[in-house]
């Protein structure tokens, strides 16, 4: 199965949320919106070969018409409006990375042909299997883009689009507002630095919650499972005399990876069966933006 993963800068705004949910179709099966991080995750899966790429067309088109990166202010890093297009090999095989592969490099090349975005390509869809924090921090410095122009369009900014295998988004609330700790934690817990394999980690002040936040991106799922990430951060934050609050999942996650999972965990994280990927296609987001409600402030 194909899956894209479309992170978009604009998490504040129902109705344009609800906008470009509208835009996806049949194959949009969550939505996870977050005001702090002015930022919204679209996950669109089959279960056609290429259903998921041609609602990531879709859902880019409408990100076109109600999105602008001018003055856009949340804690997250990012490169534009229609800021990361992942597109994943969900069953691992070969011949499924390569359908993602080239889902990637198609939709790379429309975006930047029809939109004049520059697009920097990252993981199994770039030749030189550069990663996503290598095209942030070199993209228009030491790195020109590999399609499209050579500036940041002036409202829909850059995106970077890639292919790779599944990897496990995850937030762990602390329970209370020290970034300081939260920074250590991150520290401590990212591969770079002498983590966990495949962990990759930041640090934010919530200001909504009052509470500090570990951001983890676990690519190494094999080798480093949510559970095993998340017990750990929740291990270091005792340690410093914090705990973990809450953890939310930001997207879904492969059938297989939910079933590594202790009951023990399951209960704690309250994650279930409704976070596979797999359980909602064919069924729908569990939550859709209401269009009616007031905008978050900025």
């Amino acid at each position: 199965m194909l899956v894209c993963v479309v992170n978009v800068s604009e998490g504040r705004d129902p109705a344009v949320l609800r906008a470009i949910a509208d835009a996806c179709g049949t194959s949009l099966v969550d939505v996870h919106a977050d005001a702090d991080h002015h930022r919204s995750v679209f996950t669109l899966a089959g279960p056609g070969a290429r259903d998921a790429e041609a609602a990531a067309r879709h859902l880019a088109a409408a990100v076109a018409e109600h999105v602008s990166i001018v003055g856009h202010a949340g804690v997250h890093p990012r490169f534009g409006s229609l800021d990361v297009v992942p597109f994943v090999s969900l069953g691992g095989t070969d011949s499924e990375a390569q359908i993602a592969t080239m889902a990637a490099r198609g939709f790379a090349r429309w975006w930047a042909e029809s939109r004049a975005v520059p697009v920097f390509m990252y993981d199994d869809a770039d030749p030189g299997g550069r990663d996503l924090p290598h095209a942030r921090l070199h993209a228009f410095r030491s790195r020109a883009p590999d399609f499209g122009p050579d500036q940041p369009h002036p409202t829909l900014g850059a995106t970077a689009v890639g292919a790779r295998r599944p990897l496990a988004a995850v937030n762990c609330l602390l329970v209370n507002s020290d970034v300081v700790v939260a920074r250590r934690i991150a520290r401590s817990i990212r591969e770079k630095d002498g983590g966990l394999p495949g962990v990759r980690a930041l640090a934010f002040e919530i200001e909504s919650d009052e509470r500090a936040q570990v951001s983890l991106n676990i690519s190494n799922l094999v080798r480093t499972s949510v559970e095993d990430a998340c017990l750990t951060v929740r291990d270091l934050a005792r340690e410093a005399g914090t705990d973990v609050a809450a953890i939310e999942l930001v997207g879904l996650l492969p059938r297989a990876d939910l079933d590594r999972c202790s009951d023990d965990f399951l209960a704690w994280s309250r994650l279930d069966v409704d976070c596979a990927v797999e359980a909602r296609v064919g069924r729908g987001p569990r939550w859709l933006p209401d269009p009616d409600a007031e905008s978050q402030p900025g």
